[in-house]
């Protein structure tokens, strides 16, 4: 793992990753990847990961990304699109990368695949951020 930067500190201390099951694999200089396997309890009535679950996961390797370089940022803003299901035991991996950051603002976009694949893209997610001051 990288150098302990705020990503990591930030993810230290939150509840939901931990429930999710959400491993911080790396996070520095506005990218971050992360892992998380779906499990039973993520599944909706179809038996397909739900969207919710998977939005928060794609927020959280956001979060990771632009809370990497050290000031306290948060959301303003996301969009995901959702390309093809997840399944129980699937193992994702997130991949966010910092598109810009202008001022106190960025974006950030989010691939979500499955199994190690990066041609088996479950989700893209487009997030912008914010600094804030603490």
């Amino acid at each position: 793992m990288d150098e302990r930067n705020a990503a990591h500190r930030m993810l230290e201390d939150d509840i939901a990753a931990k429930v999710l099951g959400i491993r911080l694999q790396h996070a520095a200089g506005g990218e971050a990847t992360l892992t998380m396997t779906v499990t039973a309890e993520m599944v909706n009535g179809h038996y397909l990961a739900h969207g919710g679950y998977l939005f928060a996961f794609a927020d959280t390797a956001f979060a990771a990304a632009c809370n990497s370089h050290g000031p306290v940022t948060v959301a303003s803003g996301a969009e995901v699109s959702f390309i093809t299901p997840a399944h129980v035991g699937d193992e994702l991996t997130a991949v966010a990368t910092e598109r810009v950051r202008y001022g106190r603002n960025g974006i950030y976009d989010v691939t979500v695949y499955r199994n190690g694949h990066p041609d088996d893209v479950v989700l893209e997610f487009r997030g912008r951020s914010r600094t804030i001051e603490r």
